[in-house]
């Protein structure tokens, strides 16, 4: 028997039964997390609403009486917290995406690399420009290896997407030196990751453009909702232009003084004075609603990480991770499986890596499905011979079968958390 054997087996002598063995769980009901936004409502987002019923103006540019201001006021102070120049509000992450892929001009032809584990936008904002995505596998952070980028780039490759999944930010420095060597711009998809940073500089701030959602998921919402930010005044400029029809109307014409750019069509993604009121009072409490779900992380790391043999998710940046879970990795699915399955008789929900879909297996890029046959993403040389499916990303699909954790709420108490270290500490070196 070696030590770590020996150990295993004096915890097991000492440990209390599993739940899921006749035991009593560690607690009585279930733990349930909540959607972190909505948490944090009161009164001022309350007052952001009337105010802007009171006003009459419910539209961004004009109404009566005067200038609508909740957008606009919510962009500068978001621009100011991503630690950009440019904000731009739109009507959801999805819409934040083609606007960035407007930006950035990618069209039929080009490629933009992408990470395979990600969420559908990822990889319909490229296609519905009619560009071609290209998927690299993750690592064990859940993002984009940066080890399997550069053999990807062709000589139409346009982007890199930095997709920051599941509240941790990807491997910026690598990223941007392949970036940087091979002459590619960079859009972060800080979706599932606002308030998040990397090296002390917020997600966001690092590449040529990015994006956030804030749909109800996300660290802040209005139920849906969408943010771009950019320090390029062409990018912001082609950006607001295609999200209003091609115009450059209000503080953007504004901010930018002098365009630089001709009118073109464009689709209409504007935000509402509605959205922006609440995005306005919720963008103030951002850093209080980082802090306290960083908090119960760490008390949980700092918890469980004496455990002979415990291994977690790669964290590029552990103090810029938000710690919206604690993920422990397993030697196989079984494994994970056992452990999920014991957690949950415990009362402690937990499950695998989520929010995203691994898009390489979904039958609709499989099989090159769009609105139109003609569509142009698939109908060029390059479009037509490249493959998809299960093969093209083995290392992206074992990394997710073996890890999974339990989530973590802005909101949990001291015993919450307490609950889930003792329900760790419990199920973990019966299945490790």
């Amino acid at each position: 028997m070696d030590r770590r054997q020996f150990v295993g087996a004096i915890g097991a002598a000492a440990a209390p039964a599993l739940a899921a063995e006749g035991g009593a769980p560690v607690r009585k009901t279930p733990l349930r997390p909540g959607y972190w936004g909505t948490q944090y409502y009161n009164q001022q987002e309350q007052q952001q609403l009337t105010e802007v019923i009171e006003s009459g103006r419910p539209f961004r540019w004009y109404g009566p009486g005067g200038q609508p201001m909740k957008v606009a006021t919510f962009e500068k102070e978001f621009a100011a917290r991503m630690n950009a120049k440019y904000a731009l509000a739109v009507t959801s992450g999805t819409a934040a995406l083609e606007v960035a892929m407007a930006a950035l001009q990618i069209g039929p032809g080009d490629e933009v690399i992408i990470p395979a584990w990600t969420w559908h936008s990822s990889a319909t904002s490229v296609i519905r420009a009619g560009g071609l995505p290209v998927f690299a596998e993750i690592d064990e952070s859940f993002n984009i290896d940066p080890a399997d980028i550069e053999h990807r780039i062709t000589a139409k490759t346009k982007v890199i997407m930095a997709v920051h999944l599941q509240g941790c930010p990807a491997d910026m420095d690598r990223i941007l030196s392949i970036a940087k060597k091979r002459g590619i711009k960079v859009l972060e998809d800080c979706a599932q990751a606002v308030g998040g940073s990397y090296k002390g500089k917020p997600l966001g701030s690092m590449g040529d453009i990015a994006i956030y959602s804030h749909q109800l998921n996300k660290t802040i919402t209005a139920g849906e909702g969408g943010s771009v930010v950019t320090n390029d005044p062409v990018l912001f400029e082609r950006a607001s232009r295609f999200h209003d029809l091609g115009a450059l109307r209000g503080p953007h014409g504004s901010l930018l003084g002098e365009p630089r750019l001709d009118a073109f069509v464009g689709a209409n993604y504007r935000m509402s004075e509605f959205t922006g009121g609440v995005m306005l009072a919720q963008v103030r409490k951002l850093d209080k609603i980082v802090d306290a779900v960083r908090g119960n992380a760490r008390r949980v790391y700092d918890g469980i990480r004496d455990l002979p043999g415990i291994r977690f998710r790669h964290l590029p940046d552990a103090q810029g991770e938000l710690g919206a879970a604690v993920f422990v990795r397993f030697d196989s699915k079984q494994r994970r499986d056992q452990f999920v399955a014991m957690m949950k008789a415990e009362n402690v929900p937990t499950g695998p890596p989520g929010g995203s879909v691994v898009l390489p297996t979904l039958p609709y890029i499989i099989n090159k499905v769009t609105v139109h046959p003609d569509w142009p993403t698939w109908t060029t040389a390059r479009g037509k011979s490249i493959q998809y499916g299960p093969a093209t990303c083995p290392k992206t699909l074992d990394i997710l079968s073996r890890f999974a954790g339990p989530s973590i709420d802005p909101k949990y108490t001291q015993r919450d958390t307490d609950d889930i270290v003792a329900a760790i500490r419990k199920v973990y070196p019966k299945i490790a």
